[in-house]
């Protein structure tokens, strides 16, 4: 079933680069009701299974250039995809097999080249998932790892926000890039606070240019 949905929605939409976003939510959305659909605790396991596939691309190089290199075959395709499931199914206190809904979203994905759009649809997928479960989940984006204080009192302060309010529970997660300088950007539901260094030497520039 998923895999007819999956090929559906991808069928249906522009294929361009710029797009790619909105196609990444297709398959988030499909992925998302196909494993709602079998059960909560299916929902569960899929989340786990793609967190430990995400943790396993981000810290292998050879895995990371497989999911970005749309020109492979696909029987290298095949052997990469087993060895992103096997890394997977042993990153469990017990070692249990990948279902087959994330199987089967791997396998679209392949077949449809569009391995690169995986990060994109496992982040769309856990937005859909905190959802479900009334959460509210913020991603705190800085140059450097938070020292655990900083993020104890950031995570204080956001909890006390009107949207941390209406939630059941704040997720909040520090997610690291050099590119931001220094300072933080804060997103959170629809909305964005951004107070890196970045921003404010890219505002600098634009006045800069205005004023020559």
């Amino acid at each position: 079933m998923l895999s007819s949905v999956l090929r559906t929605s991808a069928a249906s939409s522009s294929l361009g680069r710029r797009a790619a976003s909105t196609i990444a939510l297709k398959y988030s959305n499909a992925l998302y009701s196909a494993a709602l659909a079998k059960s909560p605790q299916v929902l569960n396991k899929v989340q786990t299974e793609l967190a430990a596939i995400s943790k396993s691309i981000n810290e292998t190089p050879d895995l990371k250039a497989f999911i970005s290199n749309p020109t492979l075959s696909a029987n290298d395709r095949a052997t990469g995809l087993a060895t992103v499931f096997s890394k997977a199914e042993g990153a469990g206190a017990k070692k249990e097999p990948v279902s087959d809904i994330t199987k089967n979203l791997f396998a679209v994905l392949s077949e449809n080249g569009r391995l690169g759009e995986a990060p994109g649809v496992i982040e769309g997928f856990n937005e859909l998932v905190s959802k479900y479960r009334g959460e509210l989940e913020v991603v705190v984006t800085s140059a450097a790892p938070l020292p655990k204080d900083a993020s104890a009192k950031l995570e204080a302060i956001l909890k006390q926000s009107q949207a941390a309010q209406q939630a059941k529970t704040v997720k909040v997660t520090n997610k690291v890039n050099p590119s931001v300088l220094g300072g933080i950007v804060v997103d959170f539901g629809d909305k964005s606070i951004d107070l890196s260094v970045s921003s404010r030497v890219n505002k600098l520039n634009n006045i800069l240019q205005q004023s020559v």
